[in-house]
């Protein structure tokens, strides 16, 4: 389960995350809950657990002083400041969303006086509104709020190009992306941060 961003959200009253088998959550620079950089796997299943942190830790066999590795590994242990830095925030996980809340409402009283459509959460959910977003009629429409936002110097941007767009995946085989194009040329992201003071 990819629930990178996802911190502090629900789907059908469970929280995203432990939804799957395995997760992801990312604490990345400009996620809801930081460290700087990294994150974490979350599982309830013990063998993917210890697979997990065995391959997370260079894949390296317990022993007193041999430095044996058994299978290709990696070394993404989080260092213990940035671990705090983590933990502390999660404390205030519940106000972030708040006010992340709070902003997504003023998004949407502000888009519904104006003719501007901002996405919203679906049926069954709560978002942690970690993103917000305003979507416009088409591409150009895009381009000019981009344009014109950026000019008056409000930080928006499109959204992420999608990989299959990518020239390093060129050659590679997807499916029908139709839906895909029809959001990419017409989302914006706009400012989310906490802090709505």
């Amino acid at each position: 389960e990819d629930a990178a961003e996802s911190l502090g959200s629900f789907y059908k009253e469970q929280h995203t995350g432990i939804l799957g088998k395995t997760a992801a959550i990312s604490f990345n620079g400009n996620k809801i809950i930081t460290t700087g950089g990294g994150g974490v796997v979350l599982t309830n299943d013990a063998e993917i657990a210890k697979r997990a942190k065995h391959i997370t830790t260079t894949a390296k066999v317990p022993h007193k002083w041999a430095f044996e590795h058994d299978e290709v590994g990696y070394n993404y242990r989080m260092p213990n400041l940035n671990a705090a830095l983590g933990v502390a925030q999660m404390e205030s996980l519940p106000s972030f969303v708040s006010e992340k809340k709070v902003l997504a409402a003023a998004y949407q009283q502000w888009g519904n006086e104006n003719g501007v459509q901002f996405a919203q959460q679906p049926i069954n959910t709560q978002a942690n509104y970690w993103l917000n977003t305003l979507l416009t009629e088409d591409q150009q429409a895009r381009n000019e709020w981009l344009q014109q936002t950026n000019d008056l110097g409000v930080m928006t941007r499109p959204a992420w190009t999608p990989m299959h767009l990518l020239p390093i995946n060129k050659d590679a085989i997807f499916a029908d992306m139709s839906n895909t194009i029809h959001l990419y040329d017409r989302l914006i992201n706009v400012p989310s941060s906490a802090c709505t003071q």
